[in-house]
């Protein structure tokens, strides 16, 4: 069997054609849509938990695409491609895309080492400290109030009393309690008023920061609960990556020529 020249003709386009076709997802009104992209979609939703890859997920993505290459096709037709707000939309997602793009390859050629994550967890737990506080505190307007409050206490009036009179509204009903919390969670003249008290001892003098005057309670004191470094290693690599990618950023921009 012999081919004439016009069957071998189409036969050599069949075979051309097929591989072209086979990548693509579909074709709508003669736009195709690559496979490539219903790839990316399935790939993103399999690795945020969200669903399995399989005929069901990947029918459900063919069909979205679908209907957003209609919807496309239909908002270019009636000319919403043209309109400036929608220009500079696309503008902007553009920028984004790529700057992210950028900023994942630098944080991937500069990784946060072992030795960086040991480093900032020490410098985070020397700056907790061992210990925990359980304090209570009462605010108020100014040093004068908060000097009569301490006399009253000294005179045998309860300071969970006294405290509904605090400015400070989220814990003026609950006796001025501020939990237990480490001396860093709160301002260093604050923490320096506590921190030497004995439990159940309350401040001799006011202690003022940038709110008002307190007088603050001791109620007891505990060994610091801090995370294992182990526990904390995702959290520390993270925030020292996004450090160096700021250092990185803000280098460009001294860097730029700015008019």
């Amino acid at each position: 069997m012999t081919f004439k020249p016009a069957r071998l003709l189409l036969a050599l386009i069949a075979i051309a054609v097929t591989p072209a076709f086979a990548q693509n997802l579909a074709v709508v009104n003669g736009k195709p849509i690559p496979s490539s992209r219903a790839d990316a979609i399935v790939k993103q939703v399999v690795a945020q938990g969200q669903a399995t890859d399989g005929p069901q997920l990947r029918d459900a993505v063919k069909k979205d695409l679908i209907a957003r290459e209609v919807m496309m096709q239909e908002a270019v037709k009636e000319g919403y491609d043209k309109n400036p707000e929608v220009k500079q939309a696309l503008e902007n997602a553009r920028q984004t895309i790529v700057v992210n793009a950028l900023a994942r390859d630098y944080i991937q050629k500069h990784p946060v080492s072992d030795a960086e994550i040991k480093a900032e967890y020490d410098r985070f737990t020397k700056q907790t400290g061992d210990k925990e506080y359980h304090v209570r505190h009462i605010l108020v307007e100014n040093e004068a109030d908060a000097k009569a409050i301490i006399a009253k206490i000294k005179g045998g009036a309860k300071f969970e009393d006294l405290a509904k009179q605090s400015k400070d509204t989220g814990t003026a009903n609950n006796g001025g309690d501020l939990d237990w919390a480490s001396p860093s969670s709160f301002p260093p003249e604050f923490a320096a008023g506590f921190t030497g008290l004995q439990k159940g001892q309350v401040t001799e003098n006011p202690v003022h920061t940038q709110v008002g005057w307190h007088v603050i309670k001791l109620d007891d004191v505990r060994a610091a609960k801090l995370p294992s470094l182990d526990e904390v290693k995702p959290q520390i690599s993270d925030a020292l990556a996004q450090q160096k990618l700021a250092a990185y950023q803000e280098q460009m921009v001294k860097n730029a020529k700015v008019q």
